[in-house]
């Protein structure tokens, strides 16, 4: 199955999911969205068309949180594989550390985070440099607010000038 079919079924079931189950049915979808390493999954589309429907402001909030539970997979993977990677990696990885110690790595988790950035990349990195996890957390429900409480106004109120523009 080609990815640009798997995304329309996702899109698909998690039109259902929200419209079934409400708010939960955003966290549900912004979580498994997340959840998914390297390949973007179009979470954020049901998060702009949700926040014509429902409040914006709860869609935005329970999308972000949804959505930061599930950047914890690209964490993990990066905690998980530094014993793996520090064999090939060692010197690059120790180099990064005294990078973050030094500069910081959370203004960027932030930024990651709030845009379309490979924030999977980043959270990966970061658990990988064994940085705070909840600082980790912290990083990117602000991040992910920001990005989601955009796009839940966003389509609060542009989705009927999107619809205007295909005929609907």
């Amino acid at each position: 199955m080609a990815f640009a079919e798997w995304a329309a079924q996702f899109v698909t079931w998690s039109n259902e999911v929200v419209g079934a189950w409400g708010y939960l049915g955003i966290f549900l979808v912004s979580l498994i969205g997340n959840a998914s390493i390297i390949l973007p999954v179009p979470s954020f589309i049901i998060v702009f068309t949700f926040g014509a429907i429902l409040n914006p402001w709860l869609v935005g909030l329970v999308g972000a949180v949804g959505a930061t539970i599930g950047e914890l997979t690209g964490y993990m993977l990066g905690r998980g594989g530094r014993e793996a990677l520090e064999k090939r990696y060692g010197k690059e990885i120790k180099r990064a550390e005294k990078w973050i110690e030094k500069h910081g790595i959370f203004p960027i988790l932030v930024l990651f985070s709030a845009t379309p950035l490979p924030s999977d990349i980043v959270g990966a990195l970061a658990g990988m440099v064994e940085y705070d996890i909840r600082k980790f957390l912290l990083a990117t429900l602000i991040g992910r607010t920001i990005a989601y409480l955009i796009l839940a106004f966003a389509g609060f109120y542009g989705l009927s000038y999107v619809l205007s523009l295909f005929g609907g």
